[in-house]
């Protein structure tokens, strides 16, 4: 049986690198959503790729260096949306 969250049943993990990518580019915010929406999407990208990494150890690395990419893209979201908190609320 799956846990559950708060918000319904928890995903699962994707077991591939590859599959980590259709899942996300499924969920990617639209390009016009605000950068808090995009930081909790990249943050979120870098578990999952943080995860997959332990799972498909083929890409091991791969998926690290996506985990790594994904979090600076959401430290620069974090470090704009502080220089101009009015950002997050378009």
């Amino acid at each position: 049986m799956a846990a559950t969250t708060e918000r319904g049943p928890a995903e699962e993990v994707p077991s591939t690198l590859f599959r980590a990518h259709e899942v996300l580019l499924s969920m990617r915010p639209d390009p016009a959503a605000p950068p808090a929406r995009w930081r909790a999407f990249r943050l979120y990208s870098a578990r999952i790729y943080r995860q997959v990494a332990d799972v498909d150890r083929g890409h091991h690395h791969e998926a690290l260096y996506f985990a790594q990419y994904e979090r600076d893209l959401a430290d620069e979201l974090g470090r704009r949306i502080e220089r101009s908190p009015a950002e997050t609320a378009r």
